[in-house]
């Protein structure tokens, strides 16, 4: 998968549908992983989503609809990770669902700045900085093009709504709010105005379009921290449906330790993984067997090494650095807990790839990571004034009794298997056909026809 930033995911392509004229799309029917909240206001707690039901296939079709998707990468980019997967993902789905797709992104050197991938056409142009006004330019030029734009907010919008004709529907995608995550990377004058950018500013442009994001804390942070005021749906991150594990005897499963921990991920500064080390560090002398296992690369790479040197954690913790998905898999599944100190998620992609695996996951309790991991279920949360070390210690005690351990991996898959990325390509194709039930909308591009409404969290 994207996590540890590989270049590409292995899955086969959903192929594509000969387009018919757009005013054929049907009406949307309500989808359980679609979940509307039109208005601002006391949220109940987060619920799990319902399992899949087998009933008939009523997704509706999008022949003829013309799709722009912009992101800020594209899932073959060096940086590219969970939310360049998710729009990925939804492309594809659209795509087979007979939707014409573009995918518009920035540029990498080496990188083609037109392909087609799937029956999608990428088009690629600037850097991360400079696709941004590179991208309103050729919206201008290619304004009356689509029906529909999924507008992909990385922390800063691509305020397509300014350039786009009012009849164009733009849906705005949201993983999570960047909010401190901008301290990260920038001076404080430029964090200052990132902040000012993602919540007074796209706030108001979009305050016409509808919202997805990925998890019940990310919406309820938008509404709370960004004062979002226009309808925030929830369709979630999916799950690999199947995970192919290489044989334990392979050189990156061998040697796991005992116990041992797994930490997998991009090795970028929001996602702490030096609080991993410190795991290792708190833990070596009352389990001197243990060893942690970091699986990803990313510009975080060189600090770790040096802090590995730093602190003698050579016999503790083991770099991977990018691993094939089958040997990656066989790290995880070999692991006994799966360990992430990120500050920052939509919702914990890794958690659930874990999961899948058996693995359960402890987690700081910040959003996105509150919904993923299912308290003393299918993890445990840090909580404010606790210590990552100690929660680790305790998890690993329960996990140390062979009863506890088989109930909790059950729990896991159990909760892995409820998010398939069919099942989220299903409500984002609702969500766009729930604009386009009107024919004459339809035909006019229109998004005059509102959502389908869902569960509301009013």
């Amino acid at each position: 998968m994207l996590y540890q930033q590989s270049p590409l995911f292995p899955d086969p392509s959903y192929g594509r549908a000969a387009a018919a004229a757009p005013g054929a799309v049907p009406a949307a029917a309500p989808e359980a992983a679609l979940a509307a909240d039109p208005l601002p206001g006391p949220r109940p707690a987060p619920a799990a989503p319902p399992e899949p039901a087998s009933a008939p296939d009523t997704e509706p079709r999008l022949d003829g609809v013309r799709v722009l998707l912009i992101n800020w990468r594209d899932p073959w980019q060096a940086a590219a990770g969970g939310a360049e997967e998710y729009a990925w993902r939804m492309a594809r789905h659209l795509a087979g669902r007979g939707a014409t797709l573009t995918f518009l992104t920035s540029r990498e050197p080496g990188q083609a700045r037109v392909e087609t991938r799937d029956g999608i056409v990428v088009r690629r142009m600037g850097s991360r900085f400079t696709v941004y006004p590179l991208v309103a330019l050729w919206l201008l030029l290619w304004r009356r093009e689509f029906h529909t734009v999924l507008d992909c907010m990385n922390g800063i919008p691509f305020f397509s709504r300014l350039v786009l004709p009012r009849r164009t529907r733009v849906i705005s995608v949201v993983h999570h709010v960047h909010d401190l995550q901008f301290n990260a990377y920038f001076s404080r004058p430029l964090a200052w105005f990132g902040r000012f950018v993602e919540s007074r500013v796209a706030s108001r442009v979009y305050r016409s379009c509808d919202t997805v994001t990925v998890s019940e804390s990310s919406r309820a942070a938008m509404r709370d921290k960004l004062r979002w005021r226009a309808p925030i749906h929830v369709i979630h991150n999916g799950a690999p449906p199947v995970q192919a594990v290489a044989d334990p005897s392979t050189p990156a499963a061998r040697d796991m330790g005992a116990p041992a921990i797994v930490s997998l991920g991009r090795l970028v500064v929001q996602k702490r993984v030096t609080r991993v080390l410190d795991v290792a560090a708190d833990l070596r002398a009352a389990r001197p067997g243990l060893r942690v296992h970091v699986v990803g690369r990313g510009p975080e790479t060189a600090a770790l090494t040096e802090r590995i040197r730093r602190d003698g954690l050579h016999d503790h913790v083991r770099l991977h650095g990018f691993l094939p998905e089958a040997e990656k898999n066989a790290v995880l599944a070999g692991s006994v807990l799966h360990v992430t100190a990120s500050e920052f998620e939509g919702w914990g992609l890794t958690v659930i790839e874990a999961a899948g695996l058996g693995v359960p996951t402890v987690a700081y309790d910040v959003d996105g990571l509150r919904d993923s991991v299912r308290h003393g279920e299918t993890g445990w949360l840090v909580r404010e004034g606790e210590d990552l070390s100690e929660v680790v210690d305790r998890a690993l005690t329960e996990l140390a009794d062979p009863v506890r351990a088989a109930r909790i991996r059950r729990a896991c898959r159990a909760w892995a298997a409820r998010f398939t990325w069919e099942r989220s390509g299903t409500a984002m194709t609702r969500l766009i056909a729930s604009g386009l039930a009107d024919p004459r909308a339809a035909d006019r591009g229109s998004g005059a026809a509102g959502p389908v409404p869902a569960e509301a969290d009013t």
